[in-house]
């Protein structure tokens, strides 16, 4: 039976604890784990915590679930008392400012009954298991840990209700109330829900079921330097060569910083917008020295850039209206730089070169924005009814799992590779050092053509792309 423990009013999420199984009162240092998990909560934005308690088996433990969710007015997560996680993993989590509905994986070949797999792509689970499910593919496992976005919260209630009757009429085999949350995550993935992967990375997160696995999971905790783990998943992990190598390598050591100076992303965004405009207002002079200080400050800028999406990461104070005004802010700065470098060059036609630079990029963002939105529309469409709702009574035991594609995909990727693709796609970090290197050690006219030429080989690779994508 369900039972409020905690309440905060400025948050939006708030939790079931399913203390339903004797592992959630095994000993720690924190008393039991259903205290420890209770705390570790109570330092993160959580609005109220409720305890589901041992009273009628899986079907009562799933009920209670389905009635806490139909009462819910913002994201609901549903966790295990018997989870020993890292509180950083937790807040990986619950933490996400789009309080939208996720769970805890990690790329982990080895499932178990404690760690059932899933299979995920593009940062979704896409297919997930229990001992009643069997996943083809996996290429990851399950951690225990659930939330349900306020959108899917009717969906989750449905579902729980459903698994109740399933399971008390014994139609999903011997399933017990440890697998509560696991046949969840099954049934709001076959209802077609998108759930993002939040994956752990190295932190640690397991359920237990014995003392000896308790405090052996518990000792392992201190193995990994959450401090350091949160600073590392703040730097964005697939950018680009020029951002990966030459910016992020240090730009991570003014997060801290920033933070005790009390930054938000968007002061710092607007301080590398007034970098631009410097940078702009030198190359206007039009003199090699200008044109050299002008190079320094775009590239400043650029790592004020990229540092401002950093902050946000480590904050976790990233928002839709933020990622947009940063977009803009791109274009912006972009676009002034262009327009100072044509300012300061004596060239006759070099206003033409400029307008057909401009013209060249916004065409290919508009290429990029055209593209994503029609991704997203397809998969609101399909989930509607381009890829129906699978039954939770498929057991799909015929079905054996071939391999965990994604983990060979990512071995397997060629390096070399890899980053020549980033490098022909000219994003912004490379064609901000463009302009820096050209503008800095030549003049003006050879980075329009630079950034037209080069330009024009990434619209041709991003459209020859976007045509494979729609066709597969």
């Amino acid at each position: 039976m369900p039972d409020s423990l905690t309440s905060r009013e400025s948050t939006t999420t708030s939790v079931v604890l399913l203390a339903t199984t004797p592992a959630g009162r095994l000993s720690c240092a924190d008393g039991t784990l259903l205290d420890r998990i209770t705390g570790q909560l109570a330092t993160l934005p959580v609005s109220e915590i409720h305890v589901v308690t041992p009273g009628g088996g899986l079907g009562a433990d799933l009920r209670g679930v389905a009635k806490i969710a139909r009462i819910s007015t913002g994201a609901l997560a549903v966790l295990p008392a018997d989870l020993v996680a890292h509180t950083e993993a937790l807040a990986l989590l619950l933490e996400h400012p789009a309080h939208a509905t996720g769970a805890l994986v990690f790329p982990d070949a080895i499932a178990g009954p404690m760690r059932p797999p899933v299979r995920v792509e593009g940062g979704k689970v896409v297919a997930a298991g229990s001992s009643f499910h069997v996943v083809p593919e996996a290429n990851a496992t399950f951690r225990g840990g659930l939330q349900a976005g306020e959108s899917d919260l009717g969906t989750l209630a449905d579902i729980a209700e459903e698994l109740a009757e399933l399971a008390d009429a014994g139609r999903l085999g011997p399933v017990t109330a440890v697998e509560a949350v696991d046949l969840l995550l099954v049934g709001l993935v076959r209802s077609g829900a998108q759930v993002r992967a939040a994956a752990i990375g190295p932190l640690h997160a397991d359920r237990v079921t014995g003392q000896q696995a308790a405090d052996t999971a518990i000792a392992a905790l201190a193995d990994v330097d959450e401090a350091r783990v949160r600073l590392d998943t703040s730097v964005k992990q697939d950018d680009g060569f020029f951002a990966t190598f030459f910016v992020s390598t240090w730009s991570r050591y003014l997060i801290k910083p920033a933070v005790k100076l009390k930054l938000t992303p968007n002061t710092v965004t607007g301080v590398s917008v007034a970098l631009a405009l410097l940078a702009a207002v030198w190359f206007s002079a039009g003199t090699q020295g200008g044109r050299l200080l002008g190079a320094l400050l775009f590239y400043l800028s650029f790592v004020l850039d990229c540092l401002d999406g950093q902050l946000a990461r480590y904050t976790r104070t990233f928002s839709p209206l933020g990622a947009w005004a940063d977009g803009m802010a791109d274009r912006f700065k972009e676009y002034t730089v262009y327009i100072g470098l044509a300012v300061g060059s004596t060239d006759p036609g070099i206003w033409r070169l400029a307008v057909a630079a401009t013209i060249l990029q916004v065409v290919r963002h508009s290429i990029d924005f055209a593209y994503a939105g029609a991704v997203a529309d397809a998969a609101r469409v399909g989930a509607g009814w381009g890829r129906p709702p699978r039954s939770l009574l498929e057991s799909a035991h015929g079905r054996r799992p071939t391999g965990f594609l994604g983990l060979t995909q990512i071995v397997g990727r060629r390096v070399a590779g890899h980053w020549a693709k980033k490098i022909i796609m000219l994003s912004v970090g490379e064609r901000t050092a463009l302009i820096a290197v050209t503008a800095a050690f030549w003049n003006a006219r050879v980075t329009f053509l630079s950034l037209l030429c080069w330009g024009g080989v990434a619209v041709l690779y991003q459209l020859a792309g976007r045509m494979l994508r729609s066709a597969r």
